[in-house]
């Protein structure tokens, strides 16, 4: 049954009147308020009290300042409380004439929909705006008890998205750090806990899921990066991804058959999906993005998320981009970038990855986010043997250009609904060839290849901290579907060249031969 609450509060709080003790006292109706100190949290968990259900954007204020009268000149005015029905609730800040800080809220009349009222209860009693009346906490803590069943998160936990992240590596535990960040700053739309599923293997001795769960970090992919204390590593992936209604797919490519057979008729019906996979699914004649794979096989919607994003770099959060892929809203439609961002799944994974320093744009290309996110790696070999030859800048650029071309031209012959625009706009395209080409996994192995003379194998192992290359397995499945297919390999010179290197020991000096 839906119910509406509304009611006027007025208050004024003074943080310097707040002990550790009315903290742990208030811990039970929501409200987190420490001595001499204010934060986005905090104002929260204090609005939660008298509302119920309502959200502060965090994008708007900054209050992590530990100073309070510095902090509350940092708020802008009027600040807005953003409510579950999209209404708004001014909230006003000022400081007292002799500079002690003080929060002063004027919420009017507000509705609360979506929770159920307590029988015949009565309506909570208005927040005094007198100091004296923190003076009894006990009976004040008792008339201000919210009408409706509060979780820790303030709303209904079944109405809550819940997040697993099927992979541990390094990609992985970085996009699980994020969203573990996230979904503590939007404790109205997501579960606090963030389950990574954790392929068992032992490191030092112990279990790596003990180890992440105790130091809250992983070691053997991700060292030295906090991954918040609401990441939890899980080994059996079915208890991972159980009552999950967002998945985040993020392993290597060639394990992701296997995974979604084990998890076939274990997702709920009304989760979704988002893959940050960077290969194809090629059988024979066949080719499919990993999005559309998971999709048939787990009978869920797929995004994509791919970008110029080294794990390492997003991890310490520097500054970079990443393009999310959805699906045209209608064949043959094209919307405008606003009405991009209205889109349910935009709105879902744009809140969950989405931070000041890993910014996201949408694009309506499912297909050709992934296949950037793929093909790419086979650029960034080529790179690697250029590089690894001495040949210079000029040779490196020369093939860059020759690879991204490549790319876009098969993309648009064997999946002609993905849009040019990607390829040379967004990060997935242009953006993170470069960055693969300069840096990443697979230049590395590929320049150690020609200064050592020894195969991708033999440096997966050594160089690679147990990861994974895609480029060489993504080279064999484009070099599948060509023969497959009887496409003039002449078509696609760089692909193959690379491919005949991996797997024909081909000169790596050969590597411009036929461009």
């Amino acid at each position: 049954m839906k119910s509406t609450y509304s009611k006027q509060v007025v208050d004024t709080w003074y943080p310097d009147e707040f002990t550790p003790q009315f903290k742990k006292l208030w811990g039970s109706v929501s409200v987190l308020l420490a001595h001499n100190f204010c934060s986005p949290q905090l104002l929260v968990r204090h609005v939660n009290l008298i509302g119920n259900t309502c959200d502060i954007s965090r994008a708007s204020w900054d209050l992590s300042l530990m100073n309070p009268a510095s902090c509350l000149k940092s708020v802008p005015r009027p600040l807005y409380a953003k409510f579950s029905q999209r209404t708004y609730s001014r909230l006003s800040v000022d400081r007292a004439t002799t500079y002690k800080p003080f929060i002063y809220f004027h919420s009017s009349t507000f509705s609360i929909e979506n929770f159920q009222l307590a029988s015949k209860r009565p309506q909570p009693k208005a927040v005094p705006s007198s100091n004296s009346a923190f003076r009894d906490l006990s009976s004040f803590s008792s008339s201000m008890a919210p009408v409706a069943t509060a979780t820790e998160n303030g709303d209904n936990p079944s109405e809550l998205e819940k997040v697993a992240v099927i992979g541990s590596g390094n990609w992985g535990s970085c996009i699980a750090r994020i969203a573990g960040m996230n979904a503590k700053a939007n404790p109205h739309q997501f579960h606090r806990k963030v389950t990574m599923w954790v392929n068992q293997e032992q490191y030092e001795g112990r279990f790596l899921t003990d180890i992440i769960n105790e130091r809250h970090q992983n070691p053997r992919y991700l060292p030295g990066i906090d991954l918040g204390d609401n990441v939890y590593a899980e080994p059996d992936i079915e208890k991972a991804i159980s009552d999950a209604t967002a998945l985040i797919v993020v392993l290597p490519h060639q394990f992701l058959s296997g995974v979604l057979k084990r998890l076939a008729g274990k997702v709920r019906p009304d989760a979704r999906a988002v893959t940050l996979i960077k290969g194809i699914f090629v059988h024979e004649k066949e080719i499919s993005s990993f999005a559309s794979l998971i999709q048939r096989e787990l009978g869920i919607p797929c995004a994509a998320l791919s970008g110029a994003n080294i794990a390492n770099e997003v991890a310490a959060d520097l500054y970079s981009e990443s393009t999310l892929g959805i699906p045209v809203a209608e064949e043959g439609s094209t919307s405008s970038y606003a009405d991009l961002l209205k889109r349910p799944e935009v709105q879902l994974w744009k809140t969950l990855f989405e931070t000041p320093t890993f910014r996201i744009r949408v694009v309506e290309d499912v297909e050709g986010v992934c296949l950037c996110g793929a093909l790419k790696n086979v650029v960034a070999l080529a790179a690697g043997f250029v590089d690894g030859l001495g040949w210079g800048d000029n040779a490196k650029a020369a093939v860059m250009r020759i690879g991204l071309m490549e790319i876009h031209d098969f993309c648009l012959e064997f999946f002609p609904t993905t849009r040019s625009p990607t390829f040379l706009q967004e990060s997935c395209g242009v953006a993170d060839i470069m960055t693969s080409c300069m840096g990443g996994r697979n230049r590395k192995v590929a320049m150690e290849m020609v200064k050592t003379g020894k195969s991708f194998q033999e440096l997966e192992t050594e160089l690679l901290n147990g990861q994974k290359l895609q480029g060489p397995q993504t080279a064999d499945e484009v070099r599948e579907l060509l023969d497959a297919r009887g496409v003039d390999k002449t078509k696609y010179a760089l692909f193959d060249n690379v491919w005949k290197i991996c797997y024909q020991g081909m000169s790596p000096k050969d590597i411009t031969k036929g461009l």
